[in-house]
């Protein structure tokens, strides 16, 4: 039985988004699902936009989905002998041919065409036929390569997600499979990889159907086996459009910059446009297990960020302590804030990781334990009555001897409002403020027990 062999292959002009994130998670989970491998392929001929930066970026991105590659990274410019060679092989075997039409030519050519109200295409004045004579080549023009593509029948594959299509030969030109510096092109290069590293099934992106005859054709004048295909409809933003810059993230790693979890966004992706009953929630273990293509949409999947959020607090909540302190720490050294021993990082993200939907929030809130605070004088003024502050005195002498535990501060909080006749908010709220700036937290004497005794004492003496 062949081995199931997928393949990333995208091209670092830029950072790895998620409409490309979605696809090679696909790719990666139906090779694990079938014990097969998973490839991943640097597509960098476009030189002029390929940098090193995005690159690295690509990796970086694919390391923190944990989507591990199998083979690779390969790097297309590191191709570039073997593609010549399948060139040379190409012409010696009359399936491809050079061309000396210039582009100024081209321009003309398509520009006619369409005053003729017909399809804008390479006419074949250097396509070879028998009986045919061609110009003599023009002094100094280089040539680019052209692949003979058939002028009869029809190019059909059945997509695995889009199902039969076929395109007539007579629709297609002959394309230029290298350029005028001998160098291949994106089409060419594509096929050749796939040939070589034995791609079995190419699951990529509905933008590349109108590739996908043209690489069949190559592929069958090559004598390569042909892949399957599976093309993934494209993701729309919120609004319903195409997703796009304006609708957030540019890249994977922004999500990783805004506090997501890789395995919540991981959870996120699998959802879009595919489905495995009414599950919401799973392991990438579980989704690898049940992940086929028989239940890829081939309808737009609609990104919402919501549901995102809700994935991503549902994750923070089910996460060990101890590892989220791990993920917040280095967010509050880059805020230049130094994590002290006490109070304990992972004791407060326990207090609040069922209230936030994101690891930035949880850093928000760890913060104000470890910075010399200072409480919104307005706020404090609308909730540090008058008939507050002589319940506040009382606290302030009784935490002096109080044992640092909620429960004694809670009997403590009780206490203080009892004698002085006042409900639950009118202490709690100035607590809250004068100790954390905030006037939503967890329950309050919880709160209190996590500071040190001495800085809930500073804290709240300068309100006294």
């Amino acid at each position: 039985m062949t081995m199931i062999r997928t393949r990333f292959a995208p091209s670092p002009t830029g950072f790895l988004h998620i409409g490309g994130a979605r696809t090679a998670l696909f790719s990666w989970a139906f090779a694990r699902h079938h014990g097969g491998q998973f490839v991943l392929r640097i597509e960098d001929t476009d030189v002029a936009r390929s940098t090193p930066a995005a690159v690295q970026a690509i990796i970086d991105g694919m390391n923190w989905l944990g989507l591990a590659h199998d083979e690779g990274p390969f790097y297309q410019m590191q191709r570039m002998d073997r593609y010549k060679e399948a060139l040379r092989q190409m012409l010696a075997d009359g399936h491809a041919y050079c061309c000396y039409t210039t582009q100024e030519e081209l321009d003309a050519m398509r520009e006619e065409q369409r005053a003729k109200g017909l399809k804008p295409r390479y006419d074949g004045t250097w396509r070879p036929e028998p009986g045919k004579t061609l110009p003599t080549p023009p002094a100094g023009v280089l040539p680019v390569i052209r692949f003979k593509n058939p002028t009869e029948g029809v190019v059909a594959w059945n997509d695995l997600v889009k199902g039969r299509i076929e395109i007539a030969n007579a629709e297609l030109d002959d394309l230029i499979i290298a350029r005028q510096d001998g160098t291949p092109t994106y089409n060419f290069c594509v096929v050749v990889d796939d040939w070589d590293m034995k791609i079995t099934h190419v699951i990529r992106g509905d933008d590349h159907v109108n590739n996908t005859p043209r690489q069949i054709n190559i592929l069958k004048a090559l004598g390569a086996e042909v892949p399957l295909y599976a093309h993934l409809s494209m993701i729309l933003g919120d609004d319903g459009q195409k997703l796009s810059k304006r609708h957030g993230a540019v890249s994977v790693m922004q999500y990783h910059e805004d506090g997501y979890l890789p395995e919540a966004v991981l959870n996120y992706l699998a959802r879009l446009g595919w489905s495995h009953g009414d599950d919401e929630v799973f392991s990438m273990e579980q989704f690898c297990a049940w992940f086929d293509l028989d239940h890829i949409t081939p309808s737009a999947a609609q990104f919402n960020t919501e549901k995102l959020n809700w994935l991503n607090a549902h994750y923070i909540k089910q996460t060990d302590n101890a590892r989220l302190a791990g993920l917040v720490r280095p967010r509050l050294e880059a805020r230049e804030v130094s994590v002290t021993d006490t109070p304990s990082l992972e004791a407060i993200i326990g207090l609040y990781k069922e209230r936030i939907s994101n690891l930035n929030e949880l850093a928000d809130a760890a913060e104000v334990f470890y910075i010399d605070l200072t409480p919104n004088a307005e706020l404090l003024a609308q909730h540090l009555t008058p008939e507050a502050k002589p319940a506040l005195a009382d606290f302030i002498a009784g935490i002096r001897e109080v044992a640092w535990e909620a429960p004694a501060i809670g009997a403590l909080i009780k206490s203080c409002i009892g004698a002085h006749g006042l409900k639950m908010p009118k202490l709690a709220m100035p607590l809250r403020i004068l100790l954390t700036g905030q006037a939503q937290t967890p329950s309050v004497d919880a709160v209190v027990a996590l500071f040190p005794r001495e800085v809930v004492i500073k804290r709240l003496a300068a309100a006294a």
